[in-house]
């Protein structure tokens, strides 16, 4: 069973949102997240990237740091920046991106069950990267930017929450990258039958947000005795038949230093090469190879893989096992700088773009993984390769804050 419960929120009013809401801390850098925030006080990225208001080199890992993002929110409640609501609620939280559009729940989930992996997970995490979101969220008091969670779709839920968005939303924006946000309020009635509703779910997955889940763990085993809501953190759920992975593709440089005729020779042993005049491959176990300034469709060979083992047969792990290791002597992508990523969002043009301009060797084009492989590796309890998805649209930060006091 999974638990989801009501919170009482901090949120933006409907008038502020659009001021407030911000991109999620670690799609933006300091330098791009101070231009963002320039000349909006009420910006969030205050609260989730607090070293923007200090003076330009400080560590962002600095102890003033993580004191200034818990000033900072004190400073938006004070200012009426983020309203406390009168009473828990679960609410509706529906992205439009383009033809896209996506509906997911807002509530609590379990720090219990996360540990127990009844919350599932399909990422390693980094232990420096989970060093700095436990210590933001326990000196700010407060799991600031939700964690992006799928669930099985179920009717019963899907019913209610056709009934919760039936209405005008609450708070209705869209921001500078085109995408509408929109959220509802649900009743206390509304939230009860969505909590009971949720007990029938045996699973919740992990889609973006591993550090951040991981983070909310630590928390509470340092609270542990103390009063407030730890044993819980904020998410965002998504029926898994609404979500969009976009692909996440690579950039590759040799070390060997062999021409684009070796190269091409190289990928030719693994895969069928052909010449191509569209970049993203069509269809799984295949990739688009930018070499030589032209494009090459590569599809992998059968039998170089177990189609019965539902990570190594994941477009991610034949481009890790058949290319980056095997034809570059790439073994660990989370370390070697031979290697770099693009997401998806940014497409293909920027893997031309950083070839033309970088001088990588290879640009690799990828298709996206599936959210059905997604939850077949989470069940199975392993792990994808570094890299594996990029979900889009991405979850606003400063909508919806749960105070751990």
């Amino acid at each position: 069973m999974a638990t989801v419960r009501p919170f009482r929120a901090l949120r933006p009013p409907p008038s502020r949102a659009a001021l407030v809401a911000s991109p999620p801390y670690d799609v933006v850098n300091t330098a791009e997240a101070r231009a963002l925030a320039e000349g909006n006080a009420d910006s969030f990225l205050r609260v989730a990237r607090p070293e923007i208001d200090l003076p330009a080199g400080t560590d962002e890992h600095a102890p003033e740091v993580y004191a200034h993002g818990a000033a900072n929110l004190a400073d938006f409640i004070a200012r009426g920046a983020l309203v406390p609501d009168a009473s828990p609620r679960i609410y509706a939280y529906a992205q439009t991106m383009g033809a896209h559009r996506q509906v997911g729940l807002v509530g609590c989930v379990s720090v219990d069950e996360y540990d127990r992996d009844v919350i599932r997970k399909h990422e390693k995490t980094r232990a420096d990267k989970a060093d700095d979101r436990t210590r933001h969220v326990d000196v700010v008091g407060a799991h600031d930017e939700p964690v992006f969670l799928a669930y099985r779709a179920r009717p019963e839920v899907d019913a209610m929450v056709r009934a919760i968005t039936a209405v005008p939303a609450e708070t209705d924006l869209t921001t500078a990258d085109g995408i509408r946000h929109e959220v509802w309020v649900a009743t206390e009635a509304e939230s009860e039958a969505l909590r009971v509703a949720f007990e029938a779910v045996p699973a919740l997955y992990v889609a973006d947000g591993h550090h951040r889940s991981a983070a909310s763990s630590r928390v509470h085993a340092l609270r542990a005795g103390r009063p407030g809501e730890h044993d819980r953190f904020l998410a965002v759920l998504f029926p898994d038949e609404q979500l969009q992975i976009l692909a996440y593709h690579r950039l590759v440089r040799d070390r060997a230093g062999r021409s684009a005729e070796e190269l091409r020779a190289a990928l030719a042993e693994v895969c069928d090469l052909v010449p191509t005049d569209v970049a993203a491959p069509p269809s799984p176990r295949s990739m688009g190879f930018l070499l030589g300034g032209r494009w090459w469709r590569g599809t992998v060979r059968p039998g170089l893989w177990n189609a019965d083992d539902p990570v190594a047969s994941l477009d991610a792990s034949l481009c890790q096992s058949l290319v980056l290791d095997r034809v570059f002597g790439i073994t660990d992508p989370r370390t070697d700088r031979n290697v770099d990523f693009v997401g998806g969002i940014r497409g293909t043009g920027e893997l031309e773009r950083r070839v033309r301009e970088e001088g990588w060797d290879l640009a690799i084009a990828m298709h996206p993984t599936r959210i059905d492989e997604l939850l077949a590796v989470s069940d199975a309890g392993r792990l994808m390769p570094p890299k594996s998805t990029w979900f889009e649209p991405k979850l606003r930060s400063g909508l919806f804050v749960h105070l751990l006091g």
